[in-house]
């Protein structure tokens, strides 16, 4: 009955939080006996959880990345380092968004913020307006898997897994994917005899390779200072934030300060010297700091729409998770999740052929669901069942953000496609020819992450 309900509310055209919250206050008046009002207690619990103070942080510092001219820093760093390759501003657009993934922390912003500045660019270069919007949206799905990633706090709320190892487990995948994003976008460069897009200059390659250098280099040196010299940790990264400043000011690097934040998030939480959550509040100092006081390119009043920007997301994301709280609690009350859990170990015990069908679901529902909302949704039922076949669901979380994110691609409710439709003036019907093509590489890389763990938790297991 709980199941029908949902799905009328959403053939109604209701918002999916709405209809999740809806579908189980009319259970609990017409079916259940219990009192309606603990509709709202499990929805104020669901969202009175330590890890989810991430999420606003989060959002705050890709905020203020966005806004403090840091896109057209990330864009003219990767423009010197891969621009003169043939298919130039193709192989730019991927970089770009590697880099500002470890920003943002979400597709839409990495579509919406980097990709306007790409899409123009590359229009200007000659290039077709389906290529640009295809590159940009498949990069865009780059920006949740590389860390600090929001999908990956909802997850690892839900489903009780270390947010830390959710972020290093992210990584790897990270670059699979622009790698094999860049093998197309060399295949479509050999395919229509596209050159560079920049003269090569050994002067802008050199200091690209410089930044990251600087970029690998300070946080080694950091951890050698530390564990091999003895020198004590708080004055080392003291020091080496000063010398780092020093050289930037010196050298007038394009991208150093904020290509180090997720540099930063990474290296403080496999220390210890912050959780996910404090490092969510790290990156928003470090963002308000290269924004306002460093590059002196935010004020006050940009500071207060940003916030109140950020309050607006927040709370959608909030309300989400908090109706997804009752709902998937009555799911399992009415034995939902059981049932569906019976089901699928009754149709298979492999775990090969449960990831396969399970991919096969996430990406359906992603056409349909945003993520935290799919995410909320299938949680609850898809997690007991990989505890029962012993899927590591570290593992498991990559899996069903990576369908998710593929999911923001394709109508009806795609969120990236539609961004990006408006950018680039284009209508929706060709905005999805122009992504199809794409498909390729990101399926390609979803199916070497679904049956090769150890690509995932190789990092994870190294610290945690």
């Amino acid at each position: 009955m709980l199941k029908i309900l949902f799905l009328i509310l959403m053939s109604g055209g209701i918002p999916v939080a709405i209809a999740m919250a809806g579908a189980s206050l009319l259970y609990l008046f017409f079916v259940e006996s219990s009192p309606p009002f603990v509709v709202i207690h499990r929805m104020v619990s669901g969202i009175d959880s330590f890890p989810l103070l991430a999420v606003p942080f989060f959002i705050l510092a890709g905020n203020l990345m966005n806004n403090a001219g840091i896109t057209n820093r990330i864009y003219n760093y990767a423009l010197a380092l891969v621009g003169w390759l043939k298919g130039g501003l193709g192989h730019v657009n991927v970089v770009g968004s590697v880099v500002f993934a470890g920003m943002s922390g979400t597709a839409i912003a990495d579509a919406a913020g980097l990709g306007t500045i790409e899409i123009k660019a590359m229009k200007d270069h000659g290039y077709s307006t389906e290529f640009a919007v295809g590159v940009t949206a498949a990069s865009a799905t780059l920006g949740p898997i590389i860390p600090p990633s929001l999908p990956f706090v909802i997850y690892g709320m839900m489903a009780n897994v270390s947010v830390g190892a959710l972020f290093l487990a992210g990584i790897l995948p990270g670059i699979l994917m622009a790698v094999l994003m860049m093998l197309t976008v060399a295949y479509f460069a050999h395919k229509n005899g596209w050159g560079s897009d920049v003269k090569f200059e050994w002067s802008k390659v050199i200091k690209a390779l410089v930044e990251t250098a600087v970029v690998v280099c300070w946080p080694l040196s950091i951890w050698w200072l530390v564990t091999a010299m003895g020198t004590p940790p708080q004055i080392t990264v003291f020091g080496a934030l000063i010398v780092l400043f020093a050289a930037d000011k010196l050298f007038n690097f394009q991208a150093v300060l904020p290509i180090m934040t997720p540099v930063l998030l990474i290296g403080g939480m496999t220390t210890g010297v912050f959780t996910p959550t404090e490092g969510a509040i790290a990156a928003c100092v470090w963002a308000i700091a290269l924004g306002f006081f460093w590059y002196r390119t935010l004020n006050f009043k940009m500071f207060v729409k940003i916030c109140l920007d950020t309050v607006e997301t927040t709370a959608t994301v909030l309300f989400i998770v908090a109706a997804a709280s009752i709902f998937g609690w009555m799911l399992t009350a009415t034995g939902v999740t059981t049932a569906i859990s019976a089901w699928v170990l009754g149709f298979t015990q492999e775990p090969w052929m449960f990831l396969l069908l399970a991919n096969l679901l996430m990406l359906f529902v992603g056409c349909f669901l945003e993520p935290t909302a799919a995410i909320t949704i299938l949680v609850p039922i898809l997690v007991p069942i990989c505890q029962k076949l012993g899927i590591d669901l570290v593992h498991f979380g990559l899996v069903m953000v990576l369908n998710l994110m593929i999911g923001l691609l394709h109508p009806p409710m795609g969120m990236v496609l539609f961004v990006l439709a408006r950018v680039a003036r284009l209508s929706v019907e060709a905005t999805t020819r122009a992504i199809l093509p794409w498909l390729f590489p990101l399926l390609g890389s979803l199916a070497v992450i679904t049956y090769f763990p150890s690509l995932v938790l190789w990092l994870p297991k190294q610290f945690y």
